[in-house]
């Protein structure tokens, strides 16, 4: 896969890339990401990428001119049936489901904006889709942008090395994680469920898919709630509401 970054700071989004999965990725060719600045294409002395707003307010927003040719030469490097992303916080809401759709693909162009944002005319003629990370200002989409390549990444065959690892991470099936435990068996007086040292590995899979039942009620029950859950997910999510009613201090009378 190949991705390519539109941003004021190239530097900020090459160097974060070097490190962890998405570094060990690149260095083993599963993906090319590289981030490449307007400036490049501005015409006057001072590589002048921004402009004031028609209609006056506060700050900047992003020239059409150098921003279009920065994005177009970006496109022409990526592989055809690549997509070109506008971070953008009144975009899309990102998803796991999302990232596994970008992650079909073979390339994909992020426009990181920055000051009040980019021209609205540059957006409708090269944008395929806006997305937003959250509900929450940035001061500019870098960061969108590497949240977005971090969660698509690990998710091409291979880049996690057992591929069985991105299938069980939290939101893979809309719910969150089970707690995880190593070694040592007992930690100043806390002890692993003896479940996990069992062996029996349907009890371990009943356990965990409790757990992860049980944590996504009591921390994001919308979630729960979005789902059509099967006879056993239910029955696991009432035991799990049982035994943490029963483990609360009785409340004071």
């Amino acid at each position: 896969m190949r991705i390519e970054v539109v941003t004021l700071f190239p530097e900020f989004v090459s160097e974060a890339v070097r490190f962890g999965v998405l570094g060990r990725a690149q260095d083993r060719g599963q993906v090319t990401v590289c981030a490449r600045t307007p400036r490049e294409f501005a015409d006057d002395p001072h590589k002048t990428v921004d402009d004031r707003p028609y209609g006056g307010g506060p700050g900047m927003v992003l020239k059409i001119e150098p921003t279009r040719s920065s994005i177009r030469a970006a496109k022409a490097r990526l592989p055809q049936g690549s997509r070109a992303v506008y971070l953008a916080a009144d975009g899309v809401r990102f998803t796991q489901a999302k990232a596994r759709e970008l992650a079909q693909l073979p390339g994909l162009m992020l426009l990181a904006g920055r000051y009040e944002g980019v021209d609205e005319r540059l957006i409708e003629a090269e944008i395929d889709e806006s997305i937003s990370i959250g509900d929450y200002v940035l001061s500019g989409g870098e960061l969108p942008a590497l949240v977005v390549i971090d969660a698509v990444v690990r998710l091409l065959p291979g880049v996690l090395g057992d591929d069985a690892s991105a299938q069980q991470d939290s939101f893979s099936e809309g719910l969150l994680d089970w707690p995880h435990y190593t070694r040592p068996e007992v930690f100043e007086g806390r002890a692993v469920p003896e479940v996990l040292a069992s062996g029996n590995h349907a009890a371990i899979r009943r356990w965990r898919m409790k757990q992860a039942l049980g944590r996504t009620w009591l921390r994001r029950r919308e979630l729960i709630e979005s789902m059509s859950l099967s006879t056993e997910q239910r029955r696991l999510l009432d035991e799990f509401l049982a035994e943490h009613r029963a483990s609360e201090p009785p409340s004071a009378t």
